[in-house]
């Protein structure tokens, strides 16, 4: 049976960026894909951790607390995650890889947020893939795949279809580190994406088209990455 890693970023259990009925489709839609897969999800914090972040910040807690409120918001998000996806996942987050592996003897699908201080979504997400002998990951972010510079940003971005683990590391090295920082792959991740080397695809996550091409190993809109091209 396939194994995949998927990551889902925060926006998606915010209202102001999605809404109940777009949760419950994505919930449907893993439901479908986890009949033939095991399925492990981790779920990023969005706009809900970086809000704590920059209050903690604010009151002046170093680094370390401040991926904890990261990590609380993750599980917050698993836990809406499992609400959605209902009996057909381990009932609540896992809360390390340990137990996530164990879960995944009994269910085809189970859901964690943040592990540990200093450890980003991207990574966990990579290191679980390590943990399960995953066939792939997916990243299911707020962009549609990999640029050569943040599209946000610059007009002149181009998307990049495929390219290999070492590019990655290039394109992301320069990005922010701290408790709360974004991008569509963060440098920790980056690198535990080469470290691994498990093929990665990045996909837009409200995308389902393109989610599911990517899962079914067809033709998708994002950014596969390789070990080496």
């Amino acid at each position: 049976m396939e194994r995949i890693s998927i990551s889902i970023g925060g926006s998606i259990f915010l209202p102001e960026d999605s809404d109940v009925s777009f949760l419950k489709e994505v919930a449907s839609f893993i439901i479908e894909k986890a009949k033939k897969r095991k399925i492990g999800i981790v779920t990023g914090g969005g706009k809900t951790a970086r809000y704590y972040i920059k209050l903690g910040r604010a009151l002046g807690v170093n680094e370390a607390l401040l991926d904890m409120l990261g990590i609380d918001a993750t599980r917050i998000n698993a836990r809406t995650m499992i609400a959605a996806l209902g009996d057909a996942c381990y009932p609540k987050p896992a809360l390390d890889y340990e137990e996530a592996i164990n879960a995944l003897q009994s269910y085809n699908i189970v859901v964690m947020g943040g592990t540990t201080p200093g450890h980003t979504t991207d990574a966990v997400t990579v290191i679980l893939g390590e943990r399960m002998h995953a066939d792939q990951i997916i990243i299911a972010t707020a962009v549609n795949g990999v640029y050569t510079k943040d599209p946000k940003k610059f007009k002149d971005a181009k998307k990049l279809d495929k390219i290999d683990a070492e590019e990655l590391i290039k394109i992301v090295g320069g990005m922010n580190a701290e408790a709360g920082s974004c991008g569509v792959i963060d440098p920790l991740g980056a690198r535990m994406i080469a470290r691994s080397g498990i093929t990665t695809k990045v996909v837009h996550g409200k995308d389902l088209k393109a989610f599911s091409n990517a899962i079914e190993g067809k033709e998708f809109d994002g950014t596969t990455i390789v070990k080496k091209l």
